[in-house]
C-alpha cells in the first residue's frame, strides 16, 4: 500500500510539473507580439518617466564619483 501512494504522488508531482510549464509557456508566448523581437509593448498612454533632476540625486551622483 505504501508503494502506491509513493507512486500517485510521483505521477501526481510530475503532471502538476508539466502543466505549469505549459501553461507558463503559452503565457510567455502571448504577451510577446510577433515582429516586436521579443520586447513586450504595452498599450499604455501614460509617459515614462525613470528620472527626475533632484538634490538627492545630485547629491548621489557627486558622492558616487
Amino acid at each position: 500500500m505504501n508503494e502506491s501512494r509513493r507512486g500517485f504522488v510521483k505521477k501526481a508531482a510530475l503532471a502538476g510539473a508539466v502543466t505549469a510549464v505549459g501553461v507558463a509557456s503559452l503565457q510567455a508566448s502571448s504577451s510577446v507580439t510577433k515582429g516586436s523581437n521579443g520586447v513586450v509593448v504595452g498599450k499604455s498612454k501614460k509617459k515614462e518617466i525613470t528620472y527626475t533632476k533632484t538634490q538627492a540625486w545630485e547629491d548621489y551622483y557627486k558622492s558616487a564619483l
